[in-house]
């Protein structure tokens, strides 16, 4: 079923081509959508890959596949199948796995190990190997595609294409990076959000590749939530193809080494964001803003319990600047917390310092932050140093519309 593009979506970017990386879309009929839902990136000899995966411990045969493969470090292929999520379905699911690494690396002479494989969409129903078959052997014949279209067609519930882009210097090199993500709903992700792809020409050593998404990952995939529900299939992957002919990076004292982190972060951070943006029925994009924790994990543990609130998330969709509902949230949180030494503010404004409303609280300029699409809930714990951020959206009928018709 077809749904109305956010109010919050953004334009695609236009995304440059990344040399050694080349995108190719096909039909393969896994669901009746009159759409291209298989997505076939060839990757050029010696690319490096890193992953993050789902922690959720259904998780499907293709991010335990992934998990194992990633620890080698080198990528050749990327598939991705939208409409069927291949996850609960035990050793038929697996072996549709692996008849697709199978096909590709056949195709590509290179090892199995080398083709990565993520599907989303319904869960419990086994990837038909007959499709992904017909699939594939379409995607090979294809004309290479823009990012654009790529994002297109790994997109399930999502109601716009999301991709980000930016570069850096390493030494006199230009690297540049481009990306593209889906996800809308079960969204919670204890690693990272739905399916998110990162293409770099950068030469980059996999073992240091994967540590700079890990830290990107940690400060932007896991500080968002549409409905604190973590999905069966979510996976983040970053290749670096090297042709850019850089001096490898392979560890922070590389030169130009933290120039890449903060491009790879930005794009993360982005591509984040754009989820959230299109979180399910969503009105208002949130950022939760944390300070005064004892850590900095404490912070965003505070900040996603304010943000999976389903009263802040209704409040908020209501334009309701009910403070005591944040006030609830941190309490229930399981982090220190002490309500005499609280403070809860709304886009700049505070409610209540110190655990006291203020007495001259004025709610006028914050019900009109209220009533537009970029809400800020600021929260100050009073006991230390640690911060964090994290954002989501509000939580309104249309969430409850797309998943009630979900199968249908």
């Amino acid at each position: 079923m077809a749904h109305e593009r956010s109010p919050l979506a953004q334009p695609f970017p236009a995304l440059p081509a990344i040399a050694g990386a080349t995108p190719r879309i096909a039909r393969a009929g896994y669901k009746d959508w009159g759409r291209c839902d298989l997505t076939f990136v060839e990757l050029a000899e010696g690319t490096a890959v890193a992953g993050v995966f789902t922690r959720n411990v259904c998780c499907s045969s293709e991010v335990e596949l992934g998990r194992q493969n990633v620890a080698q470090g080198r990528a050749r292929a990327l598939v991705v199948n939208a409409g069927n999520s291949n996850a609960f379905t035990g050793y038929r699911g697996r072996e549709a796995v692996k008849a697709i690494m199978e096909q590709v690396s056949a195709h590509l002479g290179c090892a199995r190990e080398e083709v990565f494989v993520s599907s989303t969409g319904v869960i419990g129903v086994p990837l038909p190997k007959d499709k992904a078959r017909a699939g594939i052997e379409a995607a090979l014949l294809a004309q290479p595609c823009s990012w654009e279209e790529a994002a297109n067609t790994i997109g399930t519930t999502d109601t716009f294409a999301k991709g980000a882009t930016a570069a850096a210097m390493v030494g006199d090199v230009k690297v540049t990076l481009s990306a593209i993500i889906k996800g809308s709903g079960m969204i919670a992700p204890d690693m990272a959000t739905m399916l998110g792809y990162v293409f770099t020409d950068a030469a980059v050593d996999p073992a240091f590749l994967q540590a700079c998404l890990s830290d990107a990952n940690r400060r932007t995939f896991s500080c968002i939530t549409v409905d604190s529900d973590t999905s069966t299939s979510d996976t983040v992957l970053a290749f670096a193809t090297g042709a850019a002919g850089n001096a490898p990076l392979v560890s922070v004292e590389s030169p130009g080494a933290d120039a890449f982190a903060a491009a790879l972060h930005e794009v993360c951070r982005s591509l984040a964001h754009l989820v959230v943006r299109d979180g399910e029925g969503a009105q208002k994009f949130i950022a939760v803003a944390v300070s005064g924790a004892v850590s900095d994990d404490s912070a965003r543990r505070v900040g996603l319990a304010i943000a999976n609130s389903p009263l802040v998330k209704t409040a908020i969709a209501g334009e309701d600047a009910n403070w005591g509902r944040v006030v609830m949230a941190v309490g229930k949180a399981g982090e220190p917390a002490d309500r005499d030494r609280l403070s809860i503010g709304f886009g700049g404004i505070w409610a209540a310092r110190e655990g006291q409303p203020l007495p001259d609280y004025d709610e006028a300029p914050v019900a009109a932050h209220l009533k537009g699409q970029e809400i800020t809930i600021e929260v100050d714990l009073g006991l230390g140093e640690g911060r964090a951020t994290v954002w989501t959206c509000d939580l309104t009928h249309g969430y409850i519309a797309i998943n009630a018709d979900y199968r249908s």
